[in-house]
């Protein structure tokens, strides 16, 4: 997976009347013919008359918000699953571009960031394992994803992931159809944005009861806004067989390849002096280091995922489900170096350097971020029902290597890189043949954990969980570098309990509660001494405390014919509080971890699902909350008097209003999220004011007008008010103005840096299944 500003990372068709459909259309079959092997005679094109695109029913002891694909088939093909969740209650995503290609983003949930957010994808962890971010671009295609689910709060005691006192975002992939078929999709739009998808569905293989469907795409657009451009190519492939009473398995697989062009972060300052106009520069002249074409992002990501379903007998089930995930790219930058004066570590280089290119002893060089990742892991659980008692025992293993490389590489004359990869055997090297870098780290992760549970019906109405995991996590590494510091070692084990009370009042209402515990072991980067001019800048930490989070929830759900709403209360108590950010190391941007201290949030979330005639929905969606920083923050041996100040990129609200509309013809959505103030410093001596984005869809089923065939066209308008706005924090300082400690110290501030909202764009799209 890649961030724009760090290395990459290893990181839809309804549901009709019982019957999956292989096409992102609006369908209607008829009762009788609702399996997968209805005749297709039988079916009629009507459009659905009641779509529930948002707010699906939900029946767990927590706060679910999920998105299904009568939604999605509305929206642009090319946004990603954050851009998608937009308006779901806590979700604070902020988008650098439209088309979500760029992985310059971020999304919050309740005030907490992208590294406490758990992703899965058919079950296995997309998360960073260094860092724990996960990168949305790098998703499946959202015509393959069937629905998104999002936890806001309490994750699921199987889960494989750590660190998501924040949250858990699930994307589930559509089943292969029964039937042999396809689809393609072609999108034109602004910013010559052109994309193409095709599908093809493989039907049930002879008599062996194994479906299949793989799928390829392809997107380039233009920066919207200065130089550069993005291309993404994608497959996404998924195996399954069925059997027996419900027995399933099924093997998951997505490629995604991709290079883009960075979008720079500014300052305040920079936003005020030159709003959108705070871009790299267009074309190269020497000695420039700011070239758009020194901030493109190549990478390459291939996962895989086999959930496997075993029903043993009547009482016992078995699930499983194993991963395996690679990845490489650049997140490189421009800079310069010089002939003689370099460094390796603490080591000073003695003999000059050769830097092709090089006048006076100076050359501009590519600065290479660069990652390789393998991950491998499985997660099991057997679950026996034994009277009023449902027991579920588990094992989860995960091992992943990254090694980071922060090298050089000469350029061409005209400012083009000579190997945009960063591969080591084009890098520059030292005079005696070492490769010459700035960082050079590998590191091992082993997480091992066990969990058990019992979910108890005390009545018919009221149900009791109780549950407890184990977790225990390593992080062992090794500096390449010359210097005081060779391997480091970080061991962890968190206890975890939980527990919940779900009572269904009637048919329609239900009460929830639940208290869940998280933690979050320090990232790798903390662990790892920097250098900078041969001299130890930055003294690693291997002996961190893990975040440790408490948290409670308190629910009502009420489930209509026409009308769904839910509300949650939640509280949130945090030790050591690890707050990502970004920081500059020697010159590339790269996220790493600040501890906040303690930290108390509360809050309120809701959704309402409005069905007042069929074919229309409407839905509304808000968030109130409060975060308080509960202690002050050490700096530079002194404290700054943090202690009562709201905590960052925390709104203290939000509201979103959407809608969906289809009569069998004609067929639309919209939605409108408003996100109130964030602040970006812990001091709270800078914010970004609140603002708001409008999308708007219309198209028109034409299955019936031109042929047979089942065609959907579409328009849709992404950010259709255009404002000009910071959207969210790139990266959080302790002060921005300088700020006298408690011990007296003037402790000097700096500036936090911002994601500029994404500008508007147009989307015209063409569906049709064959």
């Amino acid at each position: 997976m890649m961030n724009a500003r760090c290395y990459p990372r290893i990181g839809c068709y309804p549901r009709i009347a019982g019957a999956a459909l292989a096409f992102p259309l609006l369908w209607c079959v008829a009762p009788a013919m609702a399996a997968d092997g209805a005749d297709p005679a039988a079916i009629r094109v009507v459009g659905h008359p009641d779509p529930e695109g948002l707010l699906p029913d939900q029946t767990a002891p927590k706060a679910v918000s999920a998105i299904s694909a009568d939604f999605i088939t509305k929206q642009a093909p090319t946004l990603n699953a954050f851009q998608l969740i937009n308006l779901l209650p806590g979700a604070n995503v902020a988008s650098s571009d439209p088309y979500g290609l760029s992985v310059s983003s971020s999304l919050t949930l309740r005030g907490l960031g992208q590294d406490e957010i758990g992703v899965l994808m058919e079950g296995a962890p997309q998360n960073d394992i260094g860092y724990y971010y996960a990168y949305p671009s790098q998703f499946a295609d959202a015509e393959n994803v069937r629905q998104v689910t999002l936890s806001q709060g309490a994750v699921d005691i199987d889960s494989p992931v750590v660190g998501t006192a924040g949250g858990l975002l699930s994307l589930t992939l559509d089943d292969p159809r029964a039937r042999r078929g396809g689809l393609i999709d072609l999108s034109l739009g602004s910013y010559n944005e052109a994309r193409a998808f095709v599908r093809f569905d493989t039907g049930r293989i002879g008599k062996t009861g194994l479906k299949a469907f793989v799928s390829y795409s392809y997107n380039r657009a233009d920066n919207w806004r200065g130089s550069g451009f993005d291309t993404r190519h994608h497959i996404d492939a998924k195996l399954l067989n069925e059997w027996g009473d419900g027995n399933r398995a099924s093997l998951a697989v997505s490629f995604n390849a991709a290079n883009t062009s960075s979008y720079p972060s500014p300052t305040l300052a920079d936003w005020l002096a030159n709003g959108r106009g705070f871009n790299f520069d267009s074309h190269y002249s020497d000695g420039n280091t700011n070239y758009w074409r020194l901030y493109r992002s190549p990478f390459r990501n291939l996962y895989f995922s086999a959930p496997v379903h075993l029903q043993l007998n009547d009482r016992l089930t078995f699930d499983s489900t194993a991963y395996l995930q690679f990845g490489y790219g650049n997140s490189p930058y421009g800079t310069q170096l010089t002939t003689t004066g370099n460094t390796l570590g603490t080591e000073l280089l003695d003999q000059p350097i050769a830097l092709p290119g090089a006048q006076d002893g100076l050359a501009t060089v590519l600065g290479n971020f660069t990652g390789q990742q393998f991950r491998g892991g499985d997660v099991a659980r057997l679950t026996l029902q034994a009277g009023a008692h449902r027991l579920t025992a588990g094992l989860w293993f995960d091992v992943g290597t990254d090694h980071v490389i922060q090298s050089y590489t000469s350029i061409h004359a005209d400012g083009t890189p000579i190997d945009p990869w960063g591969h080591q055997s084009k890098a520059i090297r030292t005079a005696d043949g070492r490769l010459l870098a700035y960082e050079n780290e590998r590191t091992i992760t082993a997480t091992r954990g066990f969990f058990v549970a019992d979910s108890i019906a005390v009545t018919p109405r009221l149900g009791l969980d109780v549950g407890f995991k184990g977790v225990a996590v390593l992080h062992n590494g090794q500096n390449y570098l010359p210097g005081p510091q060779a391997g480091v070692r970080h061991d962890s084990f968190a206890a975890l309990p939980r527990a919940a009370l779900h009572y269904r009042v009637d048919d329609r209402q239900q009460l929830f509660a639940n208290v869940t515990t998280n933690f979050r072991s320090p990232d790798e980067y903390t662990l790892y001494n920097t250098y900078y001019g041969g001299a130890l800048t930055g003294v690693g930490a291997p002996t961190l405390r893990n975040e440790y989070a408490v948290s409670q929830e308190l629910g009502y759900r009420y489930i209509g014919p026409v009308l769904s709403l839910s509300l949650t209360a939640f509280h949130y108590h945090f030790r050591n509080r690890q707050l990502a950010t970004v920081i500059n190391a020697g010159g590339a941007l790269i996220n790493s971890t600040l501890n906040a201290g303690s930290q108390t949030s509360y809050g309120l979330d809701g959704e309402i699902d409005y069905r007042p005639a069929k074919g229309l929905s409407v839905y509304l969606s808000g968030e109130v909350l409060h975060t308080r920083i509960d202690s002050d923050l050490p700096v530079n041996g002194d404290f700054l008097p943090t202690t009562g100040n709201h905590a960052v990129s925390s709104p203290t609200a939000q509201f979103g209003v959407g809608g969906t509309y289809d009569d069998g013809r004609l067929f639309g959505s919209g939605a409108l999220k408003y996100v109130g103030r964030q602040f970006s410093t812990f001091m709270n001596d800078e914010s970004i004011p609140g603002y708001a984005t409008l999308d708007l869809s219309i198209g028109v089923h034409l299955a019936g007008l031109v042929d047979a065939q089942r065609t959907d066209l579409r328009l849709n308008a992404i950010n259709v008010t255009n404002p000009h706005v910071l959207a969210g924090v790139e990266a959080v300082s302790t002060n921005a103005q300088d700020t006298v400690g408690r011990n007296g110290t003037l402790i000097s501030g700096s500036a936090p840096a911002y994601y500029i909202g994404s500008g508007r764009a147009f989307v015209v799209t063409i569906a049709r299944a064959f």
